[in-house]
């Protein structure tokens, strides 16, 4: 007579093959992300074992897959000694550190008697993933305990927490009912394996899972998560493992803390191999056979950061030969075998000054921060989107508050919440506008949204048209950036206002639709050379109300300089020759609003020209109006810039125009002239000269 053990369908027959099946699936997804059931297939498994385990609870086993998440919360966690140092790596910001990095290791190796140095230039490259350490332990194949780092010495017991971690195999690959092998090669078995293994790996959430996480604390009116990181931490040490179940953690595993008795594998690349074999998730990793491809690597990935779905703050570089690293020793708490390629902080804190509202549009009032500039991933950072007055107030973001500034995929600053215990008491509340603040009309809320609007289809705010208008011909002349691109970037929270245009980066603009390499850089040369258009040219892009190209002129011209314009009273424009009363008070009214001063101290900033030489700005008293009553048209390269030989016209009482016609009296070519004007003009009959026959023009009078 067989033993109910021994018939193969018994309940624990049937249960040992489920969890072997089923931990052969959990390898397979995690591991080889190669599932060969559906999602539905594998609960079905799941459900089958835990029916036959509620009918015989003496059938469950450590191991089993339905053990993930455990019963009451503890009362706090106790403390693990680990079975060797935890501990961190030295920092490389760029290629040239890397290399020292190599030149210090070698000299110590050469110094200490150090054999096998050429084995130094092969290396292994792994992401660096800005997660939670964790350490794991299995004895005699099974997971026994699981700790935080700590302080590299003493950590934290997480174990309840790590088994509803689903990427974390309760089991090693080989464990089965009877230790005999796995279901598919069967090249590890239970005699393969150290009795006690130990391994070091890091806790992270998928950006999916946080941002999901975020909509639905959101939704709920609760205060949302800083990052995927600080929320996996969090999760890890929550007292009761049922709240930990519910954030989605993953764990990838990289190097052996712990493998006795006998000896780990001998290289970086042969650990992960045997790392995946026995079950663990490992990450994605190269080998270089010299240190300039590792670097070369390195130095080309900091724009792919994003690409593995969790967050990234650089890359690992590790001598291959674990021996060798071994026997290099450490640096104080750092291990002289490898070294982290940081990239860039794209988070940093600053202090929220002032917030500002733009209209979109669409007419959606958009709070913007204003923010003491601040470093973040190579860009200085002076302002950033606040999304809604929802937001602010959900997040609690008070003006004079220190933030935490991000930018989302390394391009778009946002501010992510305040650092409350940086408080003074001296901040104040942020209370959403009841009225448009730059037409005055009341706004509106629709229903079912967050934002505000102002529905007056002629407001003045409108960040497009206000683009749209600063970039236009008229104004400071950037080819090849329409209504489109100028929508593109507004909805991208590339801009706040005009002079955001001028910090524009090609790695923003590639991220948007439509534009490759060549197109973004054709855009930031357009961009790069408006900036030093003639004053009037400024004055007409920045939009003040009744300003047009005579009254910018003049205003030029009496001036000579934004900042000279700005300190004028209405009554003192009114003094010249062109400057009516409104237009007067129009400019002073201007003038007087502080977002125009921080605006013209930006374009300052970024280079745009605010004052024109004496050259450039010629009365028309100051010279002879030998042009007068005559129209000109420029085309080609010339000696000097457009805008000069413009200005020289003009001020000897020329007009010049953009395009030719029966009213055109000379067309000026230079060289590489446009072919449609010289062929119309051609057409037409008007004369075309070079630039000496126009200074002989203004000598003949």
């Amino acid at each position: 007579m067989t033993t109910q053990s021994s018939d193969p369908i018994s309940p624990a027959a049937r249960a040992a093959h489920l969890r072997a099946e089923l931990n052969e699936h959990f390898y397979r997804y995690h591991v080889l992300d190669a599932p060969i059931v559906s999602d539905a297939e594998y609960d079905a498994l799941i459900g089958e074992l835990k029916k036959i385990e509620e009918a015989h609870p003496d059938l469950i086993t450590p191991d089993s897959p339905t053990q993930r998440v455990g019963g009451a919360a503890a009362e706090g966690f106790a403390k693990v000694r680990h079975a060797s140092p935890i501990l961190s790596l030295p920092n490389a910001f760029d290629g040239d550190s890397i290399r020292a990095w190599r030149e210090r290791i070698q000299r110590y190796a050469e110094q200490n008697g150090i054999e096998h140095l050429e084995r130094l230039d092969e290396v292994v490259v792994e992401p660096k993933i800005d997660g939670l350490t964790i350490v794991l332990t299995y004895e005699n194949g099974l997971l026994t305990q699981a700790a935080t780092r700590g302080d590299g010495t003493v950590g934290e017991d997480i174990t309840a927490n790590a088994r509803t971690i689903k990427s974390v195999p309760l089991a090693l690959r080989g464990k089965t009912e009877d230790g005999g092998r796995s279901l598919d090669d069967g090249r590890w078995t239970m005699d393969d394996l150290p009795a006690k293994l130990s391994i070091r790996g890091e806790a992270f959430m998928f950006v999916k899972d946080f941002d999901r996480l975020v909509a639905e604390q959101q939704a709920q009116g609760k205060t949302a998560y800083a990052n995927p990181r600080n929320t996996a931490a969090g999760a890890l040490r929550q007292l009761d493992p049922r709240i930990t179940a519910q954030k989605t953690l993953n764990v990838l595993c990289y190097a052996v803390v712990d493998w006795s008795p006998g000896q780990a594998p001998s290289t970086q690349w042969d650990t992960l191999a045997a790392l995946k074999n026995m079950g663990f998730p490992t990450p994605s990793a190269k080998k270089f056979s010299t240190l300039d491809e590792a670097i070369g690597y390195c130095e080309s990935f900091a724009s792919k950061r994003d690409s593995f779905g969790f967050e990234i703050d650089g890359l690992v570089i590790k001598i291959n030969d674990l021996r060798l690293a071994a026997q290099l020793g450490f640096v104080g708490r750092d291990p002289r075998g490898a070294i982290a390629f940081k990239f860039p902080a794209r988070e940093s804190t600053t202090k929220l000054l002032d917030v500002v509202v733009n209209v979109g549009r669409t007419g959606n009032l958009t709070p913007n921060a204003v923010l003491e500039p601040v470093q973040i991933g190579g860009i200085t950072i002076s302002n950033a989107t606040l999304h809604n007055y929802d937001d602010i107030a959900r997040k609690d973001i008070r003006i004079g508050d220190r933030v935490m500034v991000k930018r989302a995929g390394d391009v778009i600053p946002y501010v992510a919440g305040p650092v409350v215990a940086a408080r003074t008491g001296e901040e104040r509340v942020i209370e959403p506008p009841t009225h448009c603040p730059f037409c005055g009309t009341q706004v509106t809320r629709r229903e079912g949204e967050v934002a505000l609007f102002c529905l007056n289809p002629d407001c003045p705010g409108k960040l497009d048209r206000a683009i749209e208008h600063f970039v236009g011909r008229g104004a400071m002349d950037v080819e090849g950036l329409g209504e489109k691109i100028v929508i593109q970037l507004i909805d991208a929270g590339l801009i706040a206002d005009v002079a955001d245009l001028y910090t524009l980066q090609k790695e923003e603009l590639l991220n948007l639709e439509k534009f490759g390499d060549k197109k973004a850089q054709n855009l930031l040369d357009a961009i790069g050379q408006s900036k030093d258009r003639p004053l009037e040219r400024l004055i007409i892009g920045l939009g003040i109300r009744h300003i047009g190209e005579v009254s910018a002129k003049a205003l030029a011209r009496h001036f000579g300089s934004i900042d000279a314009l700005m300190k004028a009273s209405a009554d003192e424009l009114q003094l010249i020759d062109g400057v009516g009363p409104i237009v007067a008070g129009s400019v002073a009214e201007w003038s007087a609003h502080e977002g125009n001063h921080r605006l013209v101290e930006k374009l300052k900033s970024v280079g745009v020209r605010t004052a024109d030489e004496p050259s450039a700005r010629l009365a028309s008293e100051d010279a002879p109006q030998v042009f007068a009553g005559k129209t000109f048209v420029i085309t080609g390269a010339h000696s000097i810039p457009r805008e000069e030989m413009q200005a020289w016209i003009e001020a000897r009482g020329g007009k010049v125009t953009d395009s030719v016609s029966k009213k055109t009296h000379f067309v000026v070519v230079g060289d590489a002239p446009g072919a449609g004007k010289t062929s119309k003009a051609e057409k037409l009959g008007v004369p075309m000269i070079g630039e000496e026959e126009l200074r002989a023009l203004e000598r003949q009078g």
